[in-house]
């Protein structure tokens, strides 16, 4: 009987033992409950937020898409307008060449204007002086007719003499 007793002391003892162990691990269980379930809402909430930033990344895809073709328009548009500004420079240096001819162009009429008219006038006084020499030569030859004349009236007196 006294192994009996102890023999149920003994099962007692156990029995206590394994309750308390199957509190412990209920406990254990029930905590890990907790994490599990705690660790499926983590895992829904980074799921949902994984959803989110891959919409994000997308978006942020095509904006970069219309950075990128914005870029390039940029690009075209800044050679266009370096382009267009050598076109403008050049345009600019043909503009002061053409200046300078045009000045150069007009002296160069202004001084022939200056000879033309010197040379108008040297014309004048050369066909006033073509006149007057005309008039003497007129002149003159009345004179040397009048003289043939006087001349071969003499003769012709002479000749009757």
């Amino acid at each position: 009987m006294d192994g009996i007793r102890q023999k149920m002391a003994q099962l007692r003892t156990e029995a206590d033992e394994s309750a308390s162990q199957v509190e412990e691990l209920k406990l254990k269980v029930k905590h890990l409950e907790q994490e599990n379930l705690s660790k499926e809402q983590e895992i829904t909430s980074l799921q949902h937020r994984n959803q989110t930033l891959e919409a994000e990344v997308e978006k942020l895809e095509g904006g970069i898409k219309d950075h990128k073709e914005i870029a390039s328009k940029s690009a075209q548009a800044d050679n266009q307008a370096e382009s267009l500004t050598r076109k403008v420079q050049l345009l600019e240096e043909e503009a002061e060449e053409s200046d300078k001819n045009l000045r150069e162009l007009n002296e160069k009429l202004r001084q022939t204007d200056v000879k033309s008219g010197h040379f108008e006038r040297k014309v004048q006084a050369l066909e006033q002086e073509r006149d007057q020499w005309e008039a003497k030569f007129e002149e003159m030859s009345k004179k040397y007719n009048d003289t043939k004349k006087e001349l071969n009236d003499f003769l012709a007196e002479i000749g009757t003499i």
